[in-house]
């Protein structure tokens, strides 16, 4: 099965500016391209550095605040240099919160919420930049088409992993929506099938009919309990 990284959906045309570049460059960029964010790179081409909409803005909030600054200079003193910023190495954010093209997309995604950023410069192991990653491509996992969902869930999870028989398990996939139906010999092979589903790239949820002769997992449980020296459970009950 397919596990999805970065690289199936960054952007390889990514665009960037150097330290150097005036404010006016960053800004023009932005809107020409329609991002929020540029990646800021070194003279070697590493990325040091992004400048977002969110620095820029500091220069419109503190434009006339001279004599405000003067009276109490330590008062959101980063934020103020950045509003007097006017390259792309005084207003950057630093350092850069950056991804590598392999990793896999829930890593991506998690490092996002962490951070709060909106995109991730992709960079290579030595820290030059080969893409852009955004939100939005993250998400595109989640637009697969269903019959493509079906086929790897039918061909990579079922047939080649668990090695089941088509007629033991019935896949409908709507939307993303998993729905599985049919009955295993085990318990724990049905909630093992369930849990491959739902992890397959662009599975939204599995509803899960399934059903199965022997609760394996109950009776394991219960041998436990029998056999194991910490038990409290009466061999003679």
């Amino acid at each position: 099965m397919k596990k999805w990284t970065i690289r199936d959906v960054m952007t390889t045309d990514a665009v960037a500016v150097p330290e150097d570049a005036s404010y006016r460059t960053v800004v023009d960029l932005l809107a020409e391209r329609r991002i929020s964010a540029v990646p800021v790179l070194d003279p070697t081409e590493r990325v040091v550095g992004v400048v977002s909409e969110a620095d820029l803005l500091y220069k419109v909030e503190f434009a006339g605040t001279a004599a405000e600054h003067r009276r109490f200079p330590n008062r959101r003193r980063p934020e103020r240099e950045k509003g007097e910023g006017r390259t792309a190495r005084e207003l950057m954010s630093a350092p850069a919160v950056t991804t590598g093209p392999d990793t896999p997309l829930p890593a991506a995604a998690r490092l996002m919420a962490e951070k709060g950023v909106k995109r991730l410069p992709v960079v290579a192991d030595d820290g030059t930049l080969v893409g852009i990653v955004s939100r939005a491509d993250v998400l595109k996992v989640h637009l697969r088409p269903d019959p493509e969902l079906r086929r790897d869930i039918e061909d990579e999870v079922l047939r080649r992993t668990l090695w089941l028989e088509p007629y033991e398990v019935q896949v409908e996939v709507d939307s993303g929506v998993v729905t599985l139906r049919g009955n295993l010999d085990r318990r724990t092979l049905a909630e093992l099938t369930v849990r491959m589903v739902g992890a397959v790239p662009g599975v939204v949820a599995v509803h899960d009919h399934l059903s199965f002769d022997l609760d394996d997992a109950e009776l394991a449980r219960s041998r436990w309990g029998r056999s194991h020296p910490f038990s409290t459970t009466d061999p003679s009950t």
